[in-house]
């Protein structure tokens, strides 16, 4: 049962007006971010103690993190990087990738996925989402590496080769990964995982199989990012991790300039003071501050990850009977990391539109998000590629019904059942 709330029912305006006067009838006690990271007393003192050790780059503390991550995901190599954007580049640039080449791409994820493509001069090939979890579809990838082979897909060159495949965990949810590894396998692809919202979450083939973690030994190479609203945080962060050393050994070197001695053990009287540099690298690499935030929101991501399945769990037990709103997938087969929790509308159900619903939301002080605009539907990939809405129907149709609510370990009971009843309350005033 919802705890006693103070939110009012009082909406009586029934017209077409959009959503401004329902909200306005309905006002919240307090806002309710869409998200807020649980930072505690241990990352402060860490953070402090990096600081006061006066070593603020790459160093012990981001050493230590990498050995604590790996450790969480079962992975014999992490590197720790700026981003999970950087983290993907490297990944990519360590397989081989090179300009001219294709990779398949969700086209249901966030700009990086398919940018560090372009970074290497190679072309993402767009694929539709999966009708359920939004999760990439394995059926449309197959017409679209069909398309490529025979030169039917417009933007993609004829002579394009797909190399790889970059699936995205969308919310948190893993894909099928048996049925994905078996297409890569059939294509001979490597598979670079985008686990941007996956930490920390598991799959298994069936209940009489054992949980394998998101980033042990699920793909190639496993990009996670520690953004500030992801499941843990270090502000801006990520963590590439693999199980081939030659893969993690390139990508560490390429973190950084491409320099062949890192600048802790140039620095720390543990390595050489001479470097060379060996090839045209980045700068991609983790100070220790992030990293001191790191060490310990790892230690905690369990936590964390149950009090947000808990809170996913409250919100669909409450809208289980709101006919204009779809809630979330549950996979038995799955541990969910539940970074979003994305609802979809019945707009068949309402007088309004999505994004209506979220300007009522907002007003009525409720942050709420949209994951995402599809690639496809983007100016940058409709001019240079040809990409049209056409071209992945269940994606352009589903994101125009997307909101994701607010869902971080802070959030009370009380104010995860105002953003249920002011939902009710929206979808009631505005039912068709």
């Amino acid at each position: 049962m919802a705890p006693e709330l103070s939110l009012t029912d009082k909406h009586s305006n029934k017209g077409t007006g959009g959503a401004t006067a329902a909200v306005q009838a309905a006002p919240l006690r307090a806002p309710i971010p869409f998200f807020r990271p649980d930072i505690g007393d241990e990352e402060r003192a860490e953070v402090d103690k990096v600081l006061r050790s006066g070593w603020i780059t790459s160093g012990p503390t981001t050493e230590r993190f990498q050995r604590d991550f790996a450790t969480a995901v079962c992975a014999p190599f992490a590197i720790a990087v700026n981003s999970c954007t950087a983290a993907l580049h490297l990944a990519v640039e360590a397989l081989g990738l090179r300009s001219g080449e294709a990779v398949l791409v969700p086209t249901m994820t966030f700009a990086a996925t398919a940018e560090i493509v372009r970074y290497q001069g190679a072309i993402p090939v767009l694929v539709d989402c999966d009708p359920e979890t939004c999760n990439i579809d394995i059926e449309d990838a197959e017409r679209k590496i069909q398309a490529v082979k025979s030169g039917k897909l417009p933007g993609v060159p004829a002579e394009a080769t797909v190399r790889g495949i970059i699936p995205v965990h969308v919310g948190g949810l893993m894909c099928d990964m048996a049925r994905l590894k078996q297409f890569a396998r059939d294509h001979r692809l490597w598979i670079v995982e985008d686990a941007a919202h996956a930490f920390p979450a598991a799959w298994r083939g069936a209940a009489s199989k054992p949980w394998r973690r998101c980033g042990e030994r699920t793909a190639d190479v496993t990009c996670f990012s520690f953004y500030a609203n992801k499941t843990i945080t270090t502000g801006e962060g990520g963590m590439a991790v693999c199980s081939d050393e030659a893969i993690a050994q390139r990508m560490k070197l390429m973190c950084l300039h491409g320099l062949s001695h890192d600048a802790w053990g140039r620095y720390s009287g543990k390595g050489p003071w001479d470097y060379r540099i060996v090839a045209p690298g980045f700068k991609y690499n983790m100070a220790d501050p992030l990293a001191a935030i790191g060490v310990h929101q790892v230690a905690k991501a369990e936590r964390l990850r149950v009090r947000r399945e808990a809170l996913a769990a409250f919100y669909s037990d409450e809208m289980r009977d709101l006919e204009a709103v779809e809630t979330p997938p549950i996979n038995s087969d799955r541990i969910h990391a539940w970074h979003l929790y994305p609802i979809r509308l019945r707009l068949d159900c309402l007088r309004i539109s999505r994004n209506e619903v979220i300007t009522a939301l907002k007003e009525a002080g409720i942050g709420c998000s949209v994951h995402w605009r599809p690639l496809h539907l983007h100016p940058y990939y409709r001019e240079t590629f040809d990409w049209s809405p056409v071209d992945c129907p269940v994606a352009s149709e589903v994101w125009e019904r997307l909101i994701s609510l607010p869902l971080f370990p802070s959030l009370s009971l009380e104010d995860a059942a105002a953003v249920v009843e002011t939902l009710r309350s929206i979808c009631r005033d505005y039912a068709r």
